[in-house]
């Protein structure tokens, strides 16, 4: 007894796929050369096209020039971390911190919810650009603008 698909599969009425063996789709395929052996006539067949003999559909495309600078991820910082952050730097109680920032985070939730553009110094400015309604919520494309830190640092509230 010979199997196409595996039994998890062929129970939900799916098949596999072969393997691609070939080139991927995009790249055309050579036409193999016709056997002329009665005609007397040559043919050669036509050279493959590879990615440094093909020519681009539209020459006088602009091309980006500047690339922008890759930027190494640090780690995520959570709710529980901000509060902690906010009690240290402002010297309050975590009991009246944590409701401050949860107040702030709710404002700034549906300040975006609204589609309006942040203008906060010194965290920034934020515009959404794109969005993508989902089932589970909506996925956005945020445009956020800093300006340069400047070098005197802000006062600790607890100084």
């Amino acid at each position: 007894m010979s199997r196409s698909t595996p039994p998890k599969a062929a129970a939900a009425g799916k098949t596999r796929k072969p393997a691609a063996t070939s080139a991927p789709k995009s790249a055309p395929r050579a036409k193999p050369a016709k056997s002329t052996a009665g005609t007397g006539a040559a043919t050669t067949a036509p050279a493959p096209v590879t990615a440094s003999t093909a020519t681009p559909a539209n020459p006088t495309a602009p091309s980006v020039v500047n690339s922008a600078e890759t930027v190494v991820l640090g780690p995520i910082l959570r709710k529980k971390e901000l509060i902690d952050r906010v009690v240290e730097r402002s010297g309050i109680k975590k009991k009246d911190a944590k409701p401050v920032v949860e107040a702030m985070l709710a404002e700034l939730g549906e300040a975006l919810a609204e589609n309006r553009e942040l203008v906060l110094p010194p965290f920034g400015k934020f515009k959404i650009k794109r969005e993508k309604t989902m089932p589970n919520g909506r996925a956005m494309v945020v445009k956020v603008r800093q300006s340069a830190p400047s070098q005197a640092k802000l006062p600790d509230a607890a100084e």
